[in-house]
């Protein structure tokens, strides 16, 4: 078995004080001169070790004081689910209801736009070739001319391509943990780097044909994925 990386066996000792209540809830860890020289490393490890914590929202930095003992965190739940999959609805809408709160977005759509080489090949497309693109940052608390524009605006991928004469009949996801790039960390309001699971979602229609592709970028320390799979009797 391969060494464990310096920075990750420095994060473990942090997060097992934590656990054993030798830091608790608010307070201010020592200076990293002063774990480096407690666990034998350097303080560049001990910074790797607490940039991770941190991203996982066990620590919180705070510019110009220090590195603290974060506020538990509850995470949203996320489902992904057929069963939620409503033709006029929305599943993020649907879920943040659940928490007693009102899921909403922002977006903004341009036209004509050549895919990239990655959405082309989602899409079966050739790279270059025009379609239309949305960027979402979903809110929580506070699609046939354009997805977000015109008569069909917000009635959802299934109603927006029926209104075309295209029947959707599944959807298909490919979730993919990685860390955040600093855009995204920055739409977040997280740290660059982060932990994020990033959901690959494409429709096809009743031929077989991909009609819409997204992706969905979620923060791992705010929310946990959970799949539901309907099981036939």
């Amino acid at each position: 078995m391969p060494e464990q990386p310096p920075y990750l066996r420095i994060a473990d000792v942090l997060r097992q004080r934590i656990a054993e209540r030798v830091w608790t809830t608010g307070d201010r860890l020592p200076s990293r001169s002063q774990i480096a020289e407690e666990c034998g490393v350097g303080e560049n490890v001990v910074r790797r070790a607490q940039e991770l914590l941190i991203s996982q929202g066990v620590l919180e930095g705070r510019a110009g004081s220090g590195t603290y003992v974060a506020e538990p965190r509850r995470r949203v739940r996320v489902v992904r689910s057929s069963a939620r999959e409503q033709p006029g609805g929305s599943p993020f809408r649907a879920d943040m209801q659940a928490l007693g709160k009102q899921g909403n977005w922002e977006s903004r759509t341009e036209a004509k736009v050549p895919a990239p080489a990655g959405i082309a090949a989602r899409l079966g497309l050739a790279e270059g070739e025009l379609c239309v693109r949305t960027v979402y940052e979903l809110t929580a608390g506070t699609l046939v001319v354009l997805p977000e524009g015109g008569p069909h605006a917000g009635v959802g991928v299934v109603n927006r391509m029926a209104a075309i004469g295209i029947t959707v009949s599944h959807a298909v996801e490919q979730p993919e943990p990685r860390q955040a790039t600093a855009e995204e960390a920055s739409l977040l309001g997280i740290q660059k780097s982060a932990l994020v699971t990033h959901i690959r979602r494409t429709y096809y229609s009743d031929q077989g044909q991909p009609v819409e592709t997204a992706d969905i970028v979620i923060p791992a320390a705010l929310c946990e994925i959970v799949y539901e799979i309907p099981v036939g009797r």
